[in-house]
């Protein structure tokens, strides 16, 4: 990472922390989904940006980590339990999916996806017996840490913010390693990966159910954030959603999607000012920002920075014959 690259890093780390002390409750309970939604997309840029599997399904999968906490939590489960208990179900659910993509690649893993979101959607709502339906769950309790109450906004928040903190950094751990190297390989030529002893049906899977899980544990937390889940906050237009962050913020690349998820998260809300022309204006905006910026918003900021570099660069050169004496 460059000097600048860790100034940025740092600079953002600390406006984070410092945010929820200036923000009003609705402005924390923003900045708290952001933490909790950054978390699947982490997971989605894994399995899209660095494994290249096309997966409409993250949004399936934090529908079912958020009903794994907000049943098992009123059994007397600690949330913690339930919060491994929710990434652990939805790694082996994962795994279980990523076989189709040893089979079809590109569109059709897409519709494959697309039709195990369906699934998950239709099982939430008419099974009644497990999920209530439509009347959803309410009342899913936020946990205590050592003694540290997180019943209140601004302390729900940083618990989210420190498992992002910890799921990122041990993501950014295993990108950097083998496993890593071996995702984007797996990305860039599956025929010249096997050719190369590459066991790709492992890491597809891998990729599949890592991906997934930490949809999982995101899920996990969205459901003592907003106390209340139902159906129809995990269909498929959550799995756009999702992949709009990773998208817009940068495929495949590590910090995208905490950028994608900044703007997917709070510009809906600086747009309603417009009233009902906002959903309008946003998808405008994201269709001027793909097309000016296809790799995303942290791309448009690298392929600056490598302009300005390669000025200076050229500046630096001195011209021919330039100090030479007469």
């Amino acid at each position: 990472m460059t000097r600048l690259g860790t100034l940025a890093v740092v600079t953002a780390t600390s406006a984070a922390i410092a945010a929820p002390f200036f923000l009003k409750p609705y402005g924390i309970f923003l900045i708290s989904t952001w933490a909790v939604l950054t978390t699947a997309a982490v997971g989605l840029n894994l399995t899209l940006g660095y494994a290249g599997q096309i997966s409409l399904a993250q949004g399936a999968f934090v529908g079912i980590g958020a009903y794994t906490v907000a049943l098992l939590t009123p059994l007397g489960v600690p949330f913690f339990v339930a919060f491994i208990a929710a990434g652990l179900l939805c790694f082996a659910i994962g795994w279980g999916l990523g076989y189709p993509a040893l089979r079809v690649q590109h569109h059709y893993l897409a519709f494959v996806t697309l039709a195990f979101t369906t699934l998950v959607f239709l099982v939430l709502r008419n099974e009644q017996w497990l999920t209530n339906g439509i009347y959803g769950i309410t009342g899913t309790p936020r946990p205590t840490v050592l003694g540290w109450k997180t019943n209140g906004g601004q302390d729900f928040y940083f618990l989210c913010l420190s498992i992002l903190t910890i799921l990122s950094f041990a993501t950014w751990w295993m990108l950097r390693s083998p496993w890593g190297r071996a995702f984007v390989a797996l990305r860039e030529n599956p025929i010249r990966a096997l050719s190369l002893g590459l066991d790709t049906r492992r890491y597809t899977l891998m990729a599949f159910a890592i991906g997934s899980s930490l949809g999982g544990l995101s899920g996990a937390l969205y459901a003592p954030l907003v106390q209340f889940i139902e159906p129809n906050s995990f269909a498929l237009s959550l799995s756009f959603n999702l992949l709009l962050m990773v998208i817009v913020g940068g495929s495949g690349n590590f910090f995208g999607p905490f950028v994608g998820a900044l703007v997917a998260v709070l510009l809906p809300e600086w747009l309603r000012i417009t009233q009902g022309y906002y959903l309008i204006l946003y998808a405008a905006a994201i269709m001027v920002m793909m097309a000016f910026c296809p790799a995303g918003l942290l791309g448009l900021v690298e392929r600056a920075a490598k302009a300005l570099n390669d000025r200076r660069a050229n500046a630096t050169i001195p011209v021919r014959g330039e100090g030479a004496g007469t």
